[in-house]
């Protein structure tokens, strides 16, 4: 099937359901047995199924399997939030002593996860300032163990050189990373320029109207956990599961099968089914959402081009755009609808002013949303931490919603215009 006959109709066996068109929400939190051996199997995990809803769920399992699909990827785990899935992603692999490279220009959750509690853990975060794949080759170590970077920069709005980033890694035999929130499997699929780990903050566009938390992460199957012997927490018997060397028990899917009976079992990070049945709401919608988001973004960013009292525009599809060859290449169908731009006056009127958008740290709603990164999703970082992110105190986030463009726009101009009086 292709992307969009999957988005809205994969993975769901009406008759497994009653005959209910659309997947049941299951709310339950442990499942029975067929007898004590069949537990006993489960527990060593030597058959699939369900034993408690921490560790897998029906609803939940719909939604992997489904954007599993959407990213091209040999399977996936839902967790309670897209920080849970960066640092599940990452812990799956790492643990003291070790250490990863990511680029700075990232989102300010992320970047303190690395910068703070990874540091806390015991493992060393190394971020490189600029987007020279040298540079990047420089900080890595023996002890590196992934290479991890934004399909599109959240709020940089810089996109990342994949397919180089890719052949960086393995040429170290190790992963690369790639946080595809902002464009969404629909967009963009890291896996084909040589990605092997995809998450998701499932909060954003893939459910796509804030109305349910969740992230997750896809394994692409492809990379080999063994050839390196840098990971011996996939290569080395687990004596939690009396001695199960995960590379040999389920071969290409490895990686993710441990996210799941180590990390989720003893982290808890697990997605609610009833988000996970809001997520497949919105994934049967999502090409049509993303067609429209990309547009009313593209318009939003022309404006704003040759707009007087706009210092400047920060969106790949631009012409002008530094990024604009890069996104000819990773992009297929669009941009997204992540825009960064300057205002030329008072930044706090300038908000307080708008009608229309919503200010809120959130992005990928169907309604417009503002957010000024410098005051919120990266204030903890200091003045010499937002240069290397590339954040101004000028700089002004925008995720432009599904409303009309022509009530957009007015609502941007109206707030300029208070904003310098």
């Amino acid at each position: 099937m292709e992307f969009e006959t999957i988005a809205a109709h994969g993975f769901i066996d009406l008759q497994k359901q009653n005959h209910a068109v659309s997947a049941p929400i299951y709310a339950n939190t442990a499942y029975s047995f067929d007898s004590v051996q069949h537990a006993i199997d489960l527990f060593d995990l030597k058959t699939g199924g369900d034993i408690y809803s921490r560790l897998s769920n029906p609803t939940n399992d719909i939604v992997e399997q489904r954007i599993a699909a959407l990213e091209g990827g040999v399977g996936a785990l839902t967790t309670s939030s897209g920080m849970s899935a960066a640092l599940i992603a990452i812990l799956n692999i790492a643990g003291a002593g070790d250490e990863i490279v990511s680029s700075a220009k990232i989102y300010g959750g992320t970047y303190n996860l690395f910068n703070k509690t990874f540091k806390q853990m015991g493992i060393k975060a190394n971020l490189v300032n600029t987007d020279n794949i040298e540079d990047y080759e420089k900080v890595i170590t023996e002890k590196t163990k992934c290479i991890y970077a934004e399909s599109i920069g959240n709020p940089s709005i810089k996109i990342a050189d994949m397919e180089e980033l890719a052949k960086l890694a393995h040429k170290y035999g190790i992963p690369l990373i790639v946080d595809n929130t902002v464009p969404t499997p629909y967009l963009c699929r890291p896996f084909e320029f040589g990605a092997d780990i995809v998450i998701h903050s499932t909060t954003k566009y893939l459910s796509g109207h804030g109305n349910a938390m969740g992230g997750i992460i896809v394994d692409s199957g492809k990379f080999d956990w063994e050839k390196s012997g840098k990971f011996p927490m996939l290569t080395e018997p687990d004596e939690s599961y009396h001695g199960i060397i995960y590379t040999k028990e389920f071969k290409n899917a490895a990686y993710i099968a441990k996210t799941r009976a180590h990390l989720v079992r003893d982290l808890g990070c697990c997605q609610s089914p009833f988000n996970s049945y809001l997520t497949y709401l919105g994934l049967e919608t999502l090409h049509v959402r993303m067609d429209r988001h990309c547009e009313n973004a593209l318009k939003l960013a022309q404006y704003l081009e040759n707009h007087p009292h706009i210092n400047f525009v920060k969106y790949p599809y631009l012409k002008s755009s530094s990024d604009y060859a890069a996104a000819q290449k990773y992009l297929k169908h669009g941009a997204s609808s992540l825009l960064g731009f300057g205002v030329d006056g008072d930044g706090t009127k300038f908000i307080e002013a708008l009608k229309l958008f919503i200010h809120a740290t959130n992005l990928g709603d169907v309604r417009s949303i503002i957010t000024y990164p410098a005051g919120t999703t990266h204030r903890q970082l200091s003045d010499e931490q937002l240069i290397a992110a590339d954040i101004s105190k000028d700089y002004m986030r925008a995720s432009v919603g599904l409303e009309n463009i022509n009530d957009i726009i007015e609502d941007i101009d109206n707030a300029i215009k208070i904003s310098r009086k």
